[in-house]
């Protein structure tokens, strides 16, 4: 069994932190378990600005970097921006990207690529990051939603809905770790990253042996 300590981007409520660890019990494929933390409020409580999204990030290096790595085979981040990606050589554990390991595998299956994200700040943050990638993507597109709509799926559904149609790609990316959403009457597929970045991780043992 290959296990994974997952973090919170952001201090969030103990029931947030069930109803996500639920939703990693769920998605997690055989052969993988995932234990969610809250970062706690070292961490902002939303990604609203750059600084939020910068703080965000040194604070989950450092608990990544604090933690006790034993029982555990590496770290995920709970956010599709990737934080600490960068910082994985300074960290006992390897470190998977959710949004990395989605955009790579759309991209390598050859389709258009654009996402759909809360924030304007969270949009040009996951936009940086897929030019980092090296994957050609459509400008990330805003919803203009609040932290609390992460855990009201008819809200978030409805928000993707109204926006995902105008990006003209095959594949779009729902830029936030902990949504589930369902799509009907749309052209382009409607892509949930924790969901593809846990079947990949789960095959890492049969493609590292």
């Amino acid at each position: 069994m290959m296990r994974l300590l997952a973090v919170t981007p952001i201090d969030v409520s103990d029931e947030e932190v069930g109803r996500r660890q639920a939703r990693y019990d769920r998605l997690c494929p055989p052969g993988l378990s995932i234990e969610l933390r809250n970062i706690g409020t070292a961490a902002p409580t939303a990604l609203e600005d750059a600084a939020a999204i910068t703080a965000s990030e040194e604070a989950m290096i450092r608990y990544f970097a604090s933690v006790d790595p034993a029982g555990f085979d590496g770290f995920l981040p709970d956010c599709v921006l990737d934080p600490v990606v960068d910082h994985a050589d300074a960290l006992p554990l390897p470190v998977y990207g959710i949004g990395r390991a989605t955009a790579h595998y759309l991209r390598g299956l050859g389709l258009t690529v654009g996402a759909v994200a809360r924030t304007a700040a969270i949009a040009a943050e996951l936009d940086r990051r897929l030019g980092v990638y090296g994957v050609p993507a459509a400008p990330t597109a805003v919803m203009h939603l609040s932290v609390e709509d992460i855990a009201k799926d008819e809200i978030w559904a409805a928000a993707v809905e109204k926006t995902m149609g105008s990006l003209g790609v095959q594949a779009v990316i729902n830029a936030c770790s902990a949504v589930d959403v369902t799509t009907t009457g749309q052209s382009a597929a409607l892509v949930d990253p924790t969901a593809v970045a846990l079947r990949m991780i789960a095959m890492l043992p049969e493609v590292a042996a």
